[in-house]
């Protein structure tokens, strides 16, 4: 009687309300450092060890959905692409988006087809009388997973470093504002949509553009802050307002010496329902900046509208 009851209480944690097995998605994003293969604008071309070393932190995540910020070539991405099927991931389907920028890209691999692709590649925005384009554009996909529809837009945002058309800060802020435009358009077709904004942004939570990518009220999007899975729990016992004590920084900038979080999944607040943040987190190996100055950042969802 005590077994059965302990097989009946596993398969309603398995099944879902209605008896069908749930799937779980795990998306991840990951900034991959000038991941870049043949010879452009005098960049240092990845080596082997720290295409490797990618490699081994993406399959650290497993992940179904793979949005990536910094990739090179078309070439270079099927590179990657082949190099984790021959460890045993297979991310079968594709999408490289070209912008302004010459060197590096956005794109996405994927466990699933996308049902539809918009790119975002001639976004521009006004600056002090200047017209200026948001450099990687924003790489808009659609999937579909057993009934379960959601959508992603993979963005990576100026970075701080200054250049002579404008300010760099006023840059990405304009940056993120042509985000959030996309963000309310999609929102405002339809408030329950499953949608999750997820890259590098390039700021911390706190700044003007990622407060601006977040927006406001019932629109308001929630970052899903994933975290080391280290024993950490539990809320900020000094300020239960602020975040958790928690280990969740994303990137090292090494001139400086600091680690911050600048890597973000945020999710509409339809989408948020089904976060099962019991298994959303930063994988941390080895050596993780033999690949790249940035780490992975993890989600996983149930494929079930709630």
């Amino acid at each position: 009687m005590v077994k059965r009851l302990i097989i009946i209480l596993l398969l309603g944690i398995v099944l879902g309300p209605l008896g069908q097995a749930q799937t779980s998605i795990r998306v991840a994003t990951y900034n991959i450092e000038n991941y870049i293969l043949s010879p452009i604008q005098n960049r240092p071309l990845k080596t082997k060890l720290a295409q490797a070393k990618v490699v081994e932190s993406i399959l650290a995540a497993k992940p179904d959905v793979l949005a990536l910020q910094e990739v090179g070539t078309t070439k270079a991405l099927a590179k990657l692409q082949k190099d984790l099927k021959a460890k045993g991931l297979s991310l079968p389907y594709v999408e490289h988006l070209k912008s302004f920028d010459p060197a590096i890209h956005v794109a996405y691999l994927s466990r699933y087809p996308f049902r539809k692709i918009t790119k975002h590649d001639n976004e521009s925005y006004l600056l002090n009388g200047r017209r200026l384009h948001v450099g990687r554009g924003f790489a808009e996909v659609q999937i579909t997973v057993r009934g379960y529809d959601f959508s992603l837009i993979n963005a990576h945002l100026k970075s701080k470093r200054k250049v002579p058309e404008a300010d760099q800060a006023e840059m990405r802020l304009h940056e993120a504002y042509r985000l959030r435009r996309i963000i309310d358009a999609r929102l405002k077709t339809n408030p329950d949509i499953n949608l999750a904004v997820l890259g590098d942004f390039n700021d911390y939570y706190n700044s003007r553009p990622v407060k601006a990518i977040v927006g406001r009220g019932n629109s308001r999007l929630i970052d899903t802050r994933p975290s080391e899975r280290n024993g950490d729990s539990g809320p900020n016992l000094k300020n239960s307002k602020w975040f958790p004590r928690d280990v969740s920084w994303t990137h090292f900038y090494g001139v400086e010496d600091v680690y911050s979080r600048i890597d973000y999944i945020m999710l509409s607040p339809g989408m948020n329902r089904e976060l099962d943040r019991a298994n959303s987190w930063i994988p941390v190996i080895a050596n993780w900046g033999h690949g790249s100055d940035h780490r992975p950042v993890v989600i996983s969802l149930i494929a079930r509208d709630r």
